[in-house]
């Protein structure tokens, strides 16, 4: 596989994500036999796979699956269930890259014998005892689905804004294993975990793990086009811990809240027309309409000059081309932690040329900031979209949302 940038953190990461496919925002060791690392099938001794442990007495013609998801939103993810096993397909584990498929064996099941696409894949023993988590996109998946206790390691605990993994970094239940930028294979590879699990990103890292046989699993929920989409990934966390019930619980809700949220949004009259982005080495970068962003705009009872183009990702403006267009809008989106609009201009005094800045309302999605930096809107924002649509249906029509409380979203002060 092509090499890619190494693990990042938080920020650096969000911001090429959002150059790739945003502008709203700104800028699995391989165990093949019992429960956890080591050990064969035949030695499995823990509680009935009906109660979500390893299988103690494997009959082949019993359906070990109870609790299947149902991926109805996700496109880059697929899930296929066998009577012991199934399979996590992802379309596209980084930009451009080819489909990976993974089996997930229930502990205490043999080892299936796979021919065709599967005679090669990872074969991974669930739930796993131990994931490193490359993304604190993932975070939220694990403590939502109450399986908190599987993550042993991050890239960076810096970045992270979950007070419950923070506390764990610090008391060095959790491992940080690259915290200068770069994948430390040797810790990884020490650590055995049973599962790292990628940032949708590829790294030239990563065969030296699955080599030493760490499961690498990709999770590019960043490259879902929609904000539901991103969310349903807790499905594919779900299918390695073994939380299949309770991940559908979390989404269908979320789902639920999303919908609702989107339907008053459609019955509040005409689309408010907004301001997507901001520039980053001289190129604004905006959303295209059928991106992510587009998508949240569109559901919030919002509108944009570009809501119309049909890409999924983002396009390289000029400031002029978004002046000419968009310079008029009295709401701006950004993803930057001004403290106020001078910080703006001092930025690039051509914002001081936009309508927003000078007599309209300039919201940043900064609110939520951990004490190390990290931004909650890349963490949990992820997993709750609803959350997010609420805020952004607060600020088109504040109106219709009185007493609205903020979870990701802050007003930036005038000069």
């Amino acid at each position: 596989m092509p090499g890619a940038p190494s693990v990042s953190r938080q920020n650096a990461l969000h911001r090429r994500r959002a150059l790739a496919a945003t502008a709203l925002f700104g800028a699995m060791s391989l165990t093949l036999g019992a429960c956890g690392s080591g050990g064969t099938a035949s030695e499995s001794s823990a509680s009935g796979a009906e109660d979500g442990g390893c299988i103690t007495a494997f009959d082949p013609d019993k359906d070990y699956f109870p609790d299947k998801s149902n991926v109805e939103h996700a496109k880059n993810f697929t899930l296929r269930y066998e009577k012991s096993y199934q399979v996590l397909t992802v379309e596209e584990p980084y930009p451009k890259g080819d489909p990976e498929s993974y089996v997930l064996v229930k502990c205490g099941a043999p080892k299936p014998e796979l021919t065709g696409d599967l005679a090669e894949a990872q074969q991974i023993t669930t739930p796993v005892k131990s994931l490193y988590s490359a993304s604190t996109t993932h975070l939220p998946l694990l403590t939502e689905t109450d399986t908190l206790d599987v993550l042993t390691g991050v890239a960076n605990g810096a970045f992270v804004s979950s007070p419950e993994v923070r506390e764990r970094v610090e008391s060095g239940r959790v491992a940080e294993y690259a915290k200068d930028n770069s994948l430390d294979a040797e810790q990884v590879i020490g650590a055995q975990p049973d599962v790292l699990m990628t940032q949708g990103t590829d790294d030239p890292q990563y065969p030296k793990l699955r080599q030493a046989g760490i499961a690498v699993v990709a999770n590019a929920e960043w490259l879902e086009p929609s904000p539901l989409g991103r969310a349903e990934w807790v499905k594919a966390m779900a299918a390695l811990t073994g939380a299949e019930e309770r991940a559908a619980e979390v989404f269908d809700t979320i789902e639920s809240d999303y919908d609702k949220v989107a339907a008053k949004a459609a019955s509040a009259g005409d689309p408010v027309r907004v301001l997507l982005g901001s520039m980053y080495q001289g190129t604004w970068s905006m959303a295209a309409g059928q991106s992510y962003v587009g998508r949240l705009i569109k559901d919030a009872g919002g509108t944009y000059p570009w809501a119309g183009d049909t890409g999924t990702g983002n396009l390289q403006l000029a400031f002029e081309a978004v002046y000419a267009k968009g310079g008029d809008a009295r709401v701006w989106l950004v993803g930057e932690q001004w403290k106020s609009t001078a910080e703006a201009t001092e930025a690039d005094r051509r914002y001081g040329e936009l309508e927003a800045v000078k007599s309209g309302e300039v919201w940043t999605n900064t609110k939520a900031q951990g004490p190390g930096g990290g931004n909650d809107f890349y963490e949990r924002g992820v997993l709750r979209p609803d959350l997010v649509l609420a805020d952004l249906f607060a600020i088109l029509h504040p109106d219709q949302a009185e007493g609205h409380t903020f979870t990701f979203y802050a007003e930036v002060p005038g000069a």
